[in-house]
């Protein structure tokens, strides 16, 4: 019996998680023959923003945290990219999420280039309130330089829907009425209806085109997945419904599997991904395996500029076109060249931010 991975949690590596991003890069860029001065100008952000963010806590003590918002690439369009809240979060993370979600939006060919920010806290120890005061203060700090038509922030790890509904209110406050400033909203706030499942049904929607491709059935494939959150539950679900069968959902040290699917960003270290493709496991690369989020994230900034709400099966079926439409484009690239599906994820991405930088003058 086959078995797929799907891995939904980032592991501990000693390479930092940029480093890791370079390399993959690297890799696609020696494919496509770039010169040294083209891999710099693409692989360097536009603006990286360390803020200070000093706020009130519920004991009235004052702390001052850091908040960052890296601008990676407009080459293709406004900005687009989470905003995570962990104790973890440094620029290097920010730096390297942002490169990713250049490469993710122009691989699902939705007109963005990529941003990330964050705020190094636990978001565990904050009450409510002052997770809000957090927020607010953070735009003060950035709002200048986020928007509909400049970077539009979304949830992410530490944050959600509410967050999101507090950063449109604050930056509203300085630029007027403008819900597509923020995606990822509660649905009743101008949000999408399938926002918050989009991740991880679209890394069902993947793991099911990989296998088909393959030649395999769901009902004949066990399914283990690592990490139990927002991804992986939703996941969990679609793949499910879809006649997979769910073996574990436990964090295991060690996974047997034929395929693997990336529902987080940068959970298998390079080496380990070398060694991975040596032995043919096929790895579905987090730049695609996790797409859904942000694309159903485009589908409500185009709502909100449009005054229109979709329903939830107009949302579904959109997110399976591009997503299917993603995934025919880098199986075919990967076979042209024969190369790993993540290289050809990478090369795809690339030529299009080349080709729109270099249209746009950059």
């Amino acid at each position: 019996m086959n078995t797929a991975a799907v891995a939904a949690a980032p592991k501990p590596s000693h390479m930092k998680q940029n480093e890791a991003v370079q390399l993959y890069f690297d890799r696609a860029a020696d494919k496509l023959g770039l010169d040294e001065a083209t891999r710099k100008r693409l692989k360097m952000a536009r603006r990286e923003l360390t803020v200070q963010v000093a706020v009130e806590m519920d004991d009235g003590r004052q702390e001052t945290l850091v908040g960052y918002r890296v601008q990676h690439n407009n080459a293709r369009g406004p900005m687009k990219g989470g905003l995570r809240y962990h104790w973890e979060v440094d620029l290097d993370e920010v730096r390297a999420l942002a490169s990713l979600m250049t490469w993710k939006t122009a691989l699902v060919n939705i007109p963005y280039g990529g941003a990330k920010g964050g705020i190094c806290v636990d978001p565990r120890e904050l009450s409510r309130k002052e997770m809000e005061r957090i927020t607010r203060k953070f735009v003060d700090q950035i709002h200048e330089i986020i928007g509909p038509d400049v970077d539009i922030p979304a949830p992410d790890m530490g944050t959600n829907a509410e967050t999101m509904s507090w950063i449109r209110n604050q930056w509203e406050k300085y630029h007027g009425f403008n819900p597509a400033c923020i995606t990822g909203k509660p649905v009743e706030d101008y949000g999408a209806r399938g926002r918050e499942e989009a991740t991880g049904r679209g890394v069902g929607i993947l793991a099911f085109k990989l296998l088909k491709r393959l030649g395999r059935r769901p009902a004949d494939c066990r399914v283990a997945i690592q990490g139990f959150g927002n991804v992986g539950s939703h996941a969990a679900k679609y793949m499910h419904e879809s006649e997979f069968k769910i073996v574990a959902v436990d964090n295991v040290a060690n996974i047997k599997a034929k395929f693997v699917i990336e529902g987080a960003n940068n959970p298998v270290h390079p080496l380990a991904d070398e060694v991975l493709h040596e032995r043919g496991v096929v790895v579905m690369p987090d730049i695609l395996a996790n797409a859904g989020g942000v694309t159903v994230s485009y589908f409500e900034w185009v709502m909100n500029r449009q005054y229109y709400s979709w329903d939830l099966n107009r949302v579904r079926q959109q997110l399976d076109a591009v997503l299917s439409a993603a995934f025919e484009d880098v199986w075919q690239e990967a076979n042209t060249h024969q190369v790993s599906l993540r290289t050809a994820a990478f090369m795809i991405a690339i030529s299009r931010v080349k080709r729109a930088s270099e249209l746009g003058g950059y």
